[in-house]
């Protein structure tokens, strides 16, 4: 987990400018939503990419959730600004 701003993310990739969350149940019910909207906005602002996955996503997909990750952090890596890094 990380801190950033006035947030904790679950995981986050400095590199890649990437926050990838984790969500249970509680993030499907109302208060929930809303305090992820109001994250999401904040860590937009700053030109974080956020990737979200459901529980039920990491138990019957492991491997596509991870392939898919890879392809993100790789495409941002290779962006149009990644000869800033």
């Amino acid at each position: 987990q990380r801190i950033i701003g006035r947030f904790i993310v679950d995981f986050y990739c400095a590199s890649a400018r990437l926050v990838i969350e984790l969500d249970g149940s509680q993030h499907y019910e109302p208060q929930g939503l809303a305090y992820d909207a109001e994250r999401s906005q904040f860590l937009m602002s700053l030109g974080l990419e956020i990737l979200r996955f459901s529980n039920r996503d990491i138990d019957r997909d492991f491997r596509g959730v991870c392939t898919q990750i890879d392809l993100i952090i790789r495409k941002r890596l290779q962006g149009p600004l990644s000869h800033l890094r």
